[in-house]
């Protein structure tokens, strides 16, 4: 028996990078793994994968920067594989620059997926999750999110909306506990993965001067991380994990 076996798994930005790696890495534990993402033939390509190693997705279009589509990618989850034990919130826009005469549509871009649509998903989720965590096969639940934990210049808002993450998932915490279901905060430093793309060729070149020729972390790096968090023993939650390139300073 695998470890996640008889367990539903719902990963947000499932289209790619860390969301794709952690989505595989689930599968690979025994879930059943609900992809929830916008780009829908990205989507349809990894419920193919984990269906021909064996495992079991449901693809679930959706923007979670909409509460009404959220709710529903999480009522689909719960409609299509029966049950709901492991949220990992992991869809997010990074769009840096200096904070001075930034167009404010690139703020407020940020603010509604990598803040909003992970409360929105949250909420939504949460008494699924309470009802699994009281059931078996594992009697616990699992809430894992990509949060901050340094600011750094020209990431004045992308840092903010993942320090309130933080704020958000620890005081998440503290009220789920009782009840277990886990709520943990993964802190990436340089992950390659194409979040950066999404920036001028101008800011791209100043990520690659800032970093030099380090070796950066790939998305399995953080997947592992995700594994590792929801296989611990019932008794055991890791409510934040520091995961950084050897080389990153």
């Amino acid at each position: 028996m695998t470890r996640l076996e008889g367990t539903v798994a719902l990963v947000t930005g499932a289209s790619s990078g860390i969301g794709h790696a952690t989505a595989l890495e689930l599968a690979r534990e025994g879930a059943s793994v609900a992809l929830v993402g916008r780009r829908e033939d990205r989507l349809t390509d990894l419920a193919a994968e984990i269906s021909k190693a064996g495992g079991k997705a449901l693809v679930v279009p959706a923007d979670i920067t909409d509460a009404q589509m959220a709710a529903e990618a999480v009522e689909r989850t719960v409609e299509g594989l029966g049950r709901l034990d492991t949220l990992v919130n992991n869809a997010g826009l990074m769009l840096l620059g200096p904070a001075p005469g930034t167009d404010l549509n690139d703020w407020r871009r940020m603010i509604d997926i990598n803040l909003m649509g992970l409360m929105y998903t949250t909420h939504a989720a949460v008494p699924h999750l309470v009802k699994a965590a009281a059931e078996e096969p594992r009697q616990v639940a699992d809430i894992g999110s990509l949060a901050g934990r340094n600011a750094y210049a020209m990431s004045a808002v992308y840092s903010a909306t993942k320090f309130g993450v933080g704020a958000f998932s620890e005081s998440l915490r503290q009220e789920l506990a009782r009840q277990h279901v886990r709520v943990s905060v993964i802190e990436p430093g340089s992950v390659d993965t194409e979040l950066r793309t999404h920036n001028p060729a101008v800011v791209q070149q100043y990520i690659a001067a800032s970093l030099g020729d380090i070796e950066r972390l790939q998305g399995q790096d953080i997947a592992d991380t995700v594994g590792y968090i929801v296989t611990r023993p019932r008794h055991v939650a890791v409510a934040e994990l520091l995961v950084r390139p050897t080389e990153q300073v």
